[in-house]
């Protein structure tokens, strides 16, 4: 019984914590926290319209794991079709340093009025659903 409860213990704890990537992006003044959860393809993730001009996504790949990463896309939005000004990869799994999560304070510049997105992005530990 205690090898059964042991097992049972190594497979379900996984399923005890789960992380999730926060974003937090700055842009005329405002802050918001976007948030995505972990998946297993990596086209899925909706961008999140930052004003009106920037789209920000996130794509959080946790397996398989020699796929597993954490893409991050930042686009402008000119109307036709979006234009990327930003990708990062980040291999996953990783660790948030001490600020600034994993990604540091980045910047990213939109072409056309010069205005500027800050972002950075962390680890999230989370309860299982």
């Amino acid at each position: 019984m205690r090898r059964f409860a042991a097992a049972m213990a190594f497979v379900m704890s996984p399923m005890l914590h789960a992380q999730t990537v926060a974003c937090h992006l700055t842009y005329g003044g405002e802050t918001q926290i976007v948030e995505a959860p972990p998946g297993n393809a990596p086209y899925i993730g909706e961008p999140t319209a930052i004003g009106s001009f920037f789209q920000f996504r996130i794509v959080f790949v946790h397996e398989p794991a020699d796929l597993a990463r954490i893409n991050l896309y930042t686009h402008a939005d000119l109307g036709e079709a979006p234009i990327p000004l930003q990708h990062a990869s980040h291999p996953y799994p990783l660790r948030n340093q001490e600020r600034y999560g994993f990604t540091g304070l980045q910047r990213v510049y939109e072409p056309k009025r010069e205005s500027e997105l800050q972002y950075w992005c962390e680890l999230r530990e989370t309860a299982p659903q």
